[in-house]
C-alpha cells in the first residue's frame, strides 16, 4: 500500500465579525475552502462567518474541513 505524502496544516488569520483568529488547515483545505467561497460569490471571511455561526461546539478548523468535505460530495 502506497502512503500518501503528508501535508503540515498552514496558518492564516480570518476576521470574524471584527475580531481576528487563526485557523490551521492543510494547503489542500485552504485551497477548496478558497474555491468554495470564489464559487459562492462570498470573501473567505464571509463564508467563514457562515461556518462559525452553525459549527456549535466543534473547532472551526474542523468545521472547515467537513464544510469542504461535504461541498465536494455534493
Amino acid at each position: 500500500m502506497t502512503t500518501p505524502p503528508q501535508h503540515r496544516p498552514i496558518k492564516h488569520s480570518l476576521t470574524l465579525r471584527g475580531h481576528r483568529t487563526s485557523v490551521s488547515l492543510e494547503p489542500e483545505f485552504w485551497a477548496a475552502f478558497r474555491g468554495l467561497a470564489d464559487e459562492k460569490e462570498r470573501t473567505l471571511n464571509g463564508l467563514a462567518i457562515e461556518i462559525d455561526e452553525a459549527r456549535g461546539d466543534v473547532g472551526l478548523a474542523s468545521a472547515i474541513r467537513v464544510y469542504v468535505l461535504k461541498a465536494l460530495q455534493t
